[in-house]
């Protein structure tokens, strides 16, 4: 038994939960966890559950039988009322519970924002004109150089460009400190790869010169026992490589690439720059779409929301950052920020990603917009494709969630073609 009220953007739901149902809830309780017990004189799962209630307590299986009921009150609440919509999962208070009249519980819970969509005709957002400059062609040419240099050993003083092979021990007030030792290190000099200074007083030395150099480790660092710490690293330098890059010519473009001349080459690498940008332009028009409904749109986020959000977020960057071999705390303490700040900072894009969320579930269901067998069939098929494998093989492979993936896919494709629809001048 339940009553439901609305309270501006929360929702109260009281469940009162008869003497015999909270009996039998009890019971499966225990039925559940009776193995968890040893009692003694009783095999493991055979206690009866008087003898358990007396050993650990009477109220040992009340945690799991609350839950229980709990849950499956409100979700019965949910499935008959399809107009109530949970924003969050509820937070639950027992207000009174006696063995002879059973529990009473209030639920709250926020509610989604009422979504008032804005209209998506006549938007102002524009695809900008794309155009590739001689500079960025020049700019490609010269990384696929740099991937074809070549490195020469040589008896000579190390500049900035070279790459030199050196040993180090560093060592704060006398104290060798972890991560400051290494041997056969190849540091490009003017990578500012080190610490600022470091490459530096490095320039000038020859293969077989040893050196102190000093330098002080920034305010910011990583390492909290490090922070603005002077240090002093003994440097031994084995080798110094010139960096040598090859002419880019017909020659050399015929011996590396599928194309016989530059000029091929500099038009097949602008075709493919102007293809990348378009690709760009495209995303970013269609983002401006859904940005400009959205503005247009009126609905208002409950903070809860915005707070799980942060949350996602949050977790996604520290999943990026392990990747990079990073921990948020050391990231948040080399930016020199704190995690309240931090997440401070997420909140306007949260709140963002919520809002445009809503708009897009919004538009989908007032507009009947689905998405067909066929039209998933059709999208599997071309990355089957894609990927050099038949779609009946990459079909057998999905799990439920690359079905959801695809599925999504399919509808943001379906979603944004019927907005540029409404919007063609």
């Amino acid at each position: 038994m339940y009553t439901y009220e609305k309270k501006e953007k929360e929702g109260v739901l009281k469940i009162k939960i008869s003497k015999e149902v909270w009996e039998n809830s009890v019971e499966e309780a225990y039925q559940k966890n009776k193995g968890k017990y040893n009692i003694q004189g009783f095999r493991k799962g055979k206690a009866p559950r008087k003898v358990i209630e007396q050993t650990y307590g009477d109220t040992v299986f009340f945690d799991d039988a609350f839950e229980s009921v709990i849950s499956e009150e409100y979700s019965k609440f949910l499935a008959e009322n399809k107009d109530v919509q949970p924003a969050e999962m509820p937070h639950v208070e027992m207000n009174s519970f006696t063995l002879d009249k059973g529990i009473e519980a209030t639920l709250t819970f926020a509610l989604m924002p009422e979504v008032k969509l804005g209209k998506i005709e006549g938007l102002t957002a524009k695809k900008k004109a794309v155009k590739v400059e001689d500079k960025e062609i020049e700019a490609e040419l010269e990384s696929t150089r740099a991937s074809h240099a070549r490195y020469v050993e040589e008896d000579k003083v190390a500049e900035n460009g070279d790459f030199a092979t050196i040993d180090f021990s560093g060592s704060v007030d006398g104290v060798k400190f972890e991560g400051g030792t290494a041997e056969d290190y190849r540091l490009e000099l003017g990578s500012h790869t080190f610490i600022e200074g470091f490459e530096d007083q490095v320039v000038g030395m020859k293969k077989g010169d040893k050196k102190d150099v000093k330098v002080t480790f920034p305010e910011n660092y990583h390492a909290e026992n490090l922070k603005g710490k002077p240090a002093v690293f003994e440097v031994t330098v084995k080798k110094i490589e010139k960096k040598v890059l090859p002419e880019i010519n017909d020659k050399f473009v015929s011996d590396t690439t599928e194309f016989e001349t530059l000029d091929e080459y500099k038009k097949a690498i602008k075709e493919r720059l102007v293809e990348r940008k378009e690709q760009e332009a495209e995303r970013d028009y269609e983002v401006a779409l859904i940005d400009e409904i959205v503005e247009r749109s009126t609905l208002d986020v409950p903070a809860t929301m915005i707070d799980h959000e942060v949350e996602h977020i949050l977790h996604d960057f520290e999943h990026r950052l392990s990747h990079q071999g990073l921990t948020l705390e050391n990231y948040l303490s080399y930016i020199g920020t704190t995690l309240d700040k931090f997440k401070a900072e997420r909140r306007e894009d949260a709140e963002k990603n919520i809002k445009a969320r809503l708009v897009v579930q919004k538009i989908i269901a007032e507009n009947g917009l689905q998405v067909t067998q066929q039209d998933l069939d059709s999208r599997l098929e071309e990355y089957a494709k894609q990927y050099g494998m038949s779609s009946d093989e990459l079909k057998k492979n999905l799990t439920p969630d690359d079905v959801a993936y695809f599925e999504n896919e399919v509808m943001m494709s379906k979603l944004l073609s019927f907005i540029k629809e409404k919007n063609k001048k």
